[in-house]
């Protein structure tokens, strides 16, 4: 039998790569479901996330009921995920929680892949990853046969964005589960201005140095800039799998007195050594980046691309062509160009955060598909 309404929920978070805005993500939904007495535990790959992710996880632990799990869970499909399947299935046994709430691609499959239970709902969040691949490629196809093969596993499926679940829906099916969509939220403390920098460039850029993040295209961008007279300054503050092609990138551009690299850094910092922070993405979903320097007032552009435009709103002048470096550098100039508009735009955007993007709203709303996931089983 479910839970009854007044006894607490037994949830257990699982992801594979314990990285980016996923894991931003599961810590603050694990943190608020404790502070409304629920008992969570969180499971994340062992292989990835470092050292960040290791002390992050230690002092969310004390807090957490059904503990911290870690297990070694490859990126891509491997002979050793039936190994991890079975030793899931071992922990499930073990903690009993009533949910089970995959995030991503491989830990979604995991959470969903054990026979229906009259006790438990299955929950997945899919946050883009396995969507982004095209149809017409070989990982593209295999993706969306196995979400096909899984769609009916799902008593809920939450979309942090309209644009998340309506990719889904186009290149998987539609669902006959529960649907909800919960934009990601930040929380009280990130509404705090923050102080640029007395060192700050021009532009600043933070997040992991990744294709789809789209760094590559701001160095093409400021290169623009460059041959057109405006000699720009950026920031890049990030690391990731393509740090030494961007470097390589910024010394074959002969930018290396425009552009300085500073590793990574918490996302407030990255945004105070910049006077204006631009999101090149190539495809995003919700990212938190955004969120978070959108309620610190921070002077911003992006890409026009996945969900962004439902963060600015869809007719935003501050948002750009995606996969364009003309378009980005046109915009950046016409930004540069017009503060006072573009420090209107940031004031304007804070306050839309505050009211649509809230952590309380994310948590409070991803309760609330439970209940229903819950009702509809």
């Amino acid at each position: 039998m479910p839970p009854s309404p007044d006894q607490p929920l037994r949830i257990l978070h699982a992801v594979r790569a314990p990285v980016g805005g996923i894991f931003r993500h599961i810590l603050d939904l694990a943190n608020g479901q404790v502070d409304r007495g629920h008992h969570v535990g969180i499971l994340a790959d062992s292989l990835t996330g470092g050292e960040r992710a290791d002390k992050a996880l230690a002092a969310l632990a004390p807090r957490l009921k059904l503990g911290v799990h870690r297990l070694a869970i490859h990126r891509e499909p491997s002979p050793g995920d039936v190994l991890v399947w079975l030793r899931l299935r071992r922990l499930i046994a073990g903690l009993k929680p009533d949910v089970l709430h995959g995030h991503g691609a491989k830990a979604g499959a995991f959470l969903r892949m054990r026979r229906r239970a009259d006790d438990k709902i299955r929950i997945y969040t899919p946050h883009g990853g396995s969507l982004h691949y095209p149809l017409n490629t070989f990982k593209g196809e295999f993706y969306a046969r196995l979400e096909r093969s899984l769609m009916n596993a799902t008593d809920l499926f939450l979309f942090e964005s309209a644009f998340a679940r309506d990719t889904y829906q186009r290149i998987v099916g539609t669902p006959r589960g529960v649907v909800h969509c919960v934009f990601n939220g930040v929380t009280p403390e990130e509404f705090e201005p923050v102080e640029v920098a007395g060192d700050a460039t021009d532009l600043a850029y933070v997040g992991e140095f990744r294709h789809i993040k789209g760094a590559d295209l701001l160095v093409d961008a400021v290169a623009h800039l460059h041959a057109g007279g405006r000699k720009v300054t950026l920031t890049l503050g990030g690391d990731g799998e393509e740090t030494a092609a961007l470097k390589a990138q910024v010394a074959k551009l002969k930018l290396t007195d425009a552009i300085r690299f500073i590793g990574h850094v918490r996302a407030r910092d990255g945004f105070s050594r910049g006077r204006l922070l631009v999101v090149p993405s190539r495809g995003d979903s919700m990212p938190y980046v955004v969120i978070e320097a959108g309620a610190a007032g921070i002077p911003m552009i992006a890409a026009r691309v996945g969900g962004i435009p439902e963060i600015f709103g869809a007719n935003s002048p501050a948002l750009f062509a995606p996969n364009n470096a003309e378009a980005m550098a046109d915009a950046i100039a016409a930004a540069l160009g017009n503060p006072q508009a573009t420090t209107q735009r940031a004031a304007s955007l804070r306050a839309r955060i505050s009211a649509h993007f809230s952590q309380q709203a994310m948590v409070d709303g991803v309760l609330a598909g439970y209940r229903d996931a819950f009702a509809n089983h």
